[in-house]
């Protein structure tokens, strides 16, 4: 996978402590010559053991919420790429809690946009979820309104910031997923919804390949999606 198109690049990972957001992080680290990556997320522990585990020069970080549009402001300085994948997932949990799936994933959003804008960020691009497409949980349709904000935010943009989305599916292996959860489960039972119930599965190495291509080749405005 070629990436010299992030050469001498600032990056900036919005969650960059998340599943994703981490081993993203990671992968460019070992695969590319940017240089800056910084990861922005609300997690000080994580923070802290992320920066004794990787030991790169290049590495930032960065306490802050995407709900906090000043610190958004400062920490998109100087940055030309943001991979906005900081987002609250957990289905049943925003069932519960839903103005704070409104709050992080809607207006953390819009934030991210407004940011990027004032800051002159060349490329912003969103992770997405299947979920966004017909929803029927409050998650997805969180998903969905960022998804449309993101879009938008190409139309107060034009020579500047370009806004697009990549939406895919169940990553194999991430914190809280199926198989995480198995795993750890004493039950050698599973309850699912129907029989009739189908998975979109990617692994890892597929999301950095989708994330990657949709860098390089965005217009803004595109949804990228991938295809088995």
């Amino acid at each position: 996978m070629s990436i010299d198109f992030l050469k001498n690049k600032v990056i900036l990972v919005a969650g960059g402590t998340g599943s994703f957001g981490k081993n993203f992080v990671k992968f460019l680290l070992a695969n590319s010559e940017a240089r800056k990556i910084i990861v922005f997320s609300r997690d000080e522990l994580k923070q802290f053991q992320m920066e004794k585990e990787l030991l790169d020069e290049r590495l930032r970080f960065f306490i802050g919420d995407v709900r906090d549009l000043p610190r958004l402001e400062r920490a998109f300085n100087g940055v030309d790429i943001v991979v906005h994948a900081a987002a609250l997932k957990q289905v049943p949990i925003l069932e519960y809690n839903p103005f704070e799936a409104v709050k992080t994933n809607i207006l953390g959003s819009q934030n991210v946009i407004e940011a990027a804008i004032d800051q002159k960020v060349e490329k912003v691009l969103l992770v997405s979820t299947d979920k966004a497409v017909q929803p029927i949980n409050l998650y997805g349709s969180t998903k969905l309104c960022a998804e449309k904000l993101f879009v938008s935010g190409n139309s107060y943009s034009p020579d500047r910031s370009k806004f697009s989305v990549v939406r895919y599916g169940n990553v194999i292996g991430s914190r809280g997923s199926i198989i995480e959860t198995l795993v750890k489960s004493k039950s050698s039972k599973v309850q699912i919804t129907d029989l009739a119930m189908t998975r979109f599965w990617i692994t890892l190495d597929q999301s950095f390949a989708l994330v990657l291509f949709a860098l390089e080749n965005m217009l803004g405005g595109e949804i990228f999606v991938p295809k088995n």
